[in-house]
């Protein structure tokens, strides 16, 4: 985006101030060009029903074992490959295919497993399912609720699930929201169209705004991208700019939300695009509330894929990003984050280091004037840590075309990515002679392959 020398200034002084009350952020910006991240997959190692009800101590199998009356063995696939009603005793009445695991369908039905490898949902997958974390537990087809390890939640007790059916690209099956199959109590005209959206959460009352697919189908389950404006920004200017031009890229295949924030602790009640000193300063953790309640509310009313959920933004909506992530990781009893790209952000919501592994993207500029580079590598640093990654200080960039740094082995599919460019605090940083900003597609790409 192209600033004055005047404005430039203006956001200096305010990012003074905002240093002062340690709620430091980033300066205005132009709806045009600034602001648009989670994932479960397999608690694989729950779920055997073979591996329950003693064989041949609780009766003959044809008495007990019915597999097609009590175990339903032949529509969940389980009966058949583990607990073979003649062979293991009583199918139906220990093991119950269809309500304890039903490994052979639904696979990894509750929230686990943030590793690409820990898939495997269509076969069952009970001992491949690696670093399988249940998450939010519960199956996928019902929804579940949170909490629990691999091995302890219960993933397959909340139903069938299909969660076997819908691998994405890092070879997680997808999730089913609770609103999967229902039609939204959230009326058709508050979304889609800029409206706010009151939501209560923390005690407070907040708002977001929220753009569905056009041709949205409750059986099937969307990414979930939460984007988070900067200082003096609101979630009216989030939608005036697409999500940080995010929508135009999602093909229909994303559902988006626009929180707004607060001012010390008050929620921001502006109606223009942007509002002074509106920020994430997660006083008491009110804004971490504020995602808590958005995404169940999300989810209770539309098909979201559980295990692509996804936070982003720019200066003090990074911060929040990279807040989420830490506090709300997938796989964590209360988690939900895949994903987060992170746009010359710091860390102004809270100090969090993180202990999971969160798929992480950064971008910042070597002249960044208002939240310096080294703390952008530092948020990329500290992610990379809980990521398994070989950290190496990503390529500095003074001159020229911006650089991305893929750190090296990272865990399967958690990898970290930092860009750095030639630049100053900018959310549509541009490579010389270029009209257009690399950074929002960047963003997607990575995304989009989750």
């Amino acid at each position: 985006m192209t600033r004055s020398r005047s404005r430039l200034v203006s956001h200096l002084l305010i990012w003074s101030a905002a240093a002062a009350l340690s709620l430091t952020g980033c300066g205005p910006s132009d709806p045009d060009t600034t602001g648009g991240a989670g994932s479960q997959g397999t608690s694989g190692t729950t779920g055997a029903a073979g591996t329950t009800g003693a064989a041949g101590t609780t009766g003959a199998a044809g008495t007990t074992g019915v597999a097609g009356t009590t175990g339903a063995a032949g529509t969940t696939g389980v009966a058949g490959t583990t607990g073979v009603a003649g062979t293991m005793g009583a199918a139906g009445t220990t093991g119950v295919a269809g309500t304890t695991g039903a490994a052979g369908t639904t696979g990894a039905a509750g929230r686990g497993g943030v590793s690409g490898t820990a898939g495997s949902a269509g076969s069952g997958a009970a001992g491949s399912s690696g670093g399988g974390y249940a998450g939010r537990g519960g199956s996928a087809g019902g929804g579940g609720g949170r909490g629990g390890n691999a091995g302890s939640s219960a993933a397959g007790t909340g139903g069938t699930g299909t969660a076997g059916t819908g691998a994405g690209g890092s070879g997680m099956p997808s999730g089913m929201s609770a609103g999967c199959g229902k039609t939204p109590t959230i009326a058709s005209s508050m979304y889609n169209n800029g409206t706010t959206i009151p939501i209560t959460a923390g005690g407070k009352q907040r708002r977001y705004i929220l753009n569905v697919p056009t041709n949205y189908d409750n059986t099937h389950p969307y990414k979930l991208i939460i984007a988070y404006h900067q200082l003096n920004g609101n979630d009216k200017q989030m939608y005036a700019n697409g999500y940080y031009h995010l929508l135009n890229l999602s093909g229909n295949s994303t559902i988006f939300v626009a929180p707004n924030g607060q001012n010390g602790s008050t929620p921001c009640p502006g109606t223009g695009n942007g509002e002074s000193g509106c920020g994430w300063p997660n006083s008491g953790d009110s804004d971490l509330a504020l995602a808590d309640a958005l995404v169940k509310q999300i989810e209770d009313n539309f098909c979201v894929d559980t295990n692509r959920i996804f936070a982003t933004g720019w200066s003090y909506g990074g911060s929040m990003s990279y807040r989420t992530a830490c506090s709300r990781p997938l796989g964590a009893a209360n988690g939900f984050t895949r994903a987060i790209a992170v746009y010359s952000g710091a860390q102004l919501s809270g100090n969090c280091t993180p202990s999971r592994p969160v798929a992480y993207y950064g971008s910042h500029g070597d002249n960044d004037s208002v939240l310096g580079y080294d703390g952008g590598v530092t948020l990329a640093r500290n992610f990379a840590m809980a990521n398994g990654c070989t950290w190496a200080t990503p390529t500095k960039v003074t001159s020229g075309n911006h650089v991305c740094t893929d750190i090296a082995n990272c865990m399967t599919g958690q990898p970290v990515r930092f860009c750095a460019f030639d630049g100053d605090h900018t959310p549509d940083p541009k490579d010389p002679g270029q009209s257009n900003s690399w950074e929002y597609q960047a963003a997607w790409d990575f995304f989009k392959q989750f």
